[in-house]
Order: structure tokens, then sequence, then C-alpha cells
């Protein structure tokens, strides 16, 4: 069955690094009063290639519901076809696309969490962070607690940066740890792989270190992890050692 095709108009086009030549794009749909979807989810986007085949991809939603707007986070890949059809939009051009999918959601009820990412797996925790401690409206993270683990190579790729700082500076409930495996000269802040911090709260929080379940399937913590296989397997052996049951391991692969 096919899926509904809708169009959506670039209106916002930033660049998040230079180095990694990384873009936040912002989307209108046209026509369209709300874009009702759960923080998480993905759009697929949908376009014709030099060779008039029809090529789709699907990208993590990095905001929280906004009217009938979204937000996508793309890296530009060399030889790529859809990164560089993104990247090289203007505002004004369009994009066709279904959606949204996944299940890549906030468990409920809603439990002290640990958001993981690496890259652009930083998309939908932007929108699980916006979701929660929105700028404009009623705090829906209900005093649980939430520590986003985030990890890239370099400092220049640490995407959504002055956000996460000011979200974690503002909320009480809500830590920020960046680490970076490959830092040059005069970096000061953490550096390593995700897993190993993740590890770390994992022992010095006790409701992260003893995630006793509650009711059955119920548990008092879940783990959410975003970026490439081998991080996602590094992040989930981690957990499951320190012992974590599978159920409370959430993750969105990106290969």
């Amino acid at each position: 069955m096919a899926r509904q095709l809708y169009t959506a108009r670039l209106t916002r086009r930033l660049l998040l690094s230079e180095r990694a030549a990384c873009f936040h794009l912002e989307f209108t749909i046209d026509g369209m009063e709300r874009f009702d979807f759960e923080p998480g989810q993905f759009i697929s986007a949908v376009a014709h290639d030099p060779t008039g085949k029809q090529q789709t991809r699907a990208y993590s939603i990095a905001s929280a519901p906004r009217a009938n707007q979204f937000d996508i986070c793309v890296n530009r890949v060399e030889g790529g076809f859809f990164s560089n059809l993104l990247c090289d939009l203007e505002v004004g051009q369009s994009l066709e696309f279904h959606g949204p999918h996944g299940l890549f959601l906030l468990r409920a009820p809603l439990t002290d969490s640990i958001f993981i990412a690496t890259g652009t797996g930083i998309a939908p925790m932007r929108g699980f962070v916006e979701h929660l401690f929105p700028d404009n409206g009623e705090d829906r993270s209900q005093g649980r607690k939430f520590w986003l683990v985030y990890g890239t190579r370099h400092e220049s790729e640490l995407y959504y940066e002055d956000y996460f700082e000011r979200i974690a500076a503002t909320r009480r409930n809500f830590f920020y740890y960046k680490t970076l495996s490959r830092p040059q000269n005069g970096w000061l802040g953490r550096h390593g792989y995700v897993q190993e911090f993740v590890g770390q709260i994992a022992g010095e929080h006790a409701s992260v270190q003893d995630p006793r379940p509650v009711q059955g399937a119920v548990y008092d913590i879940h783990a959410y992890i975003c970026g490439l296989n081998e991080m996602v397997s590094a992040n989930r052996e981690c957990l499951t050692t320190i012992g974590w049951q599978r159920k409370q391991i959430i993750f969105e692969r990106y290969d």
C-alpha cells in the first residue's frame, strides 16, 4: 500500500559544524495545521536520483512537536545522494516525505533515564529534551532525573551544545555529559567513549545502580541509545553487565 506523501518547505538552515559539514534544517508543512508525532520518531524523505530511481532515507526528528513544523540534523556524506540533496537545499525549497514512523519513544510511565548518543544520534535526544523541558509551557519531566551522555570525536562536532548546557544550567534534574574520543590539545573536558561514562553514572547513582523492577515489567529507570551499531552494542553490554534487564534498554541504530 502506497504511503501518503507530504511536502515540507525548508524555513531555516544552520551550519552546526563546518568540519563535519553538519546542518540543522527546519521544515514547515504548508497546508497542514499540525504535524503530530512522538518525540524520538523519524520521517522518511523521498526523492528521485539522477537515474530516475526513487530513493528513501530515514531521518530522526530533532525536535518536539511544534505546530506544523519539524527539524532534522544531517551530515554531508561524500557521494551520498540524500545527504547532499538535503545539505544543498535552500530556504524556500521543498522536500517530500512520509511519516512519522518509529518506536524509539519515551516509555510510560516516565522514569529516570540516561540518554546516550554519538554524532547525529543526538537528534532524537534533542526531541526528548525539548518535550520534557519546553521553553514555553509546563515542565513534563515529572521530577524524574535525566542524564544526557553525548560523545563525538572532536569539539567542533558537539551539536546543540549551547542548548543542552542551557537546559542543564536551568533545570535541576537534567545533567549533560559530553566527551571527545579524539580531543585536541587544550580540551579540558572529558575524553573517552560514551560507555565509559555511562558506567560511571551507573556507579554513582543508586537509582541507576539498582534498577529494580516494579510491578512486573515496569522499571524505575531506562536507557535510550542512538548511534552506530558498535556504540549501541557497547552500551547495551555495559548496562547488562551491571545487572540491567534488556527491556530497560531502548535503542535506535543508524547502520
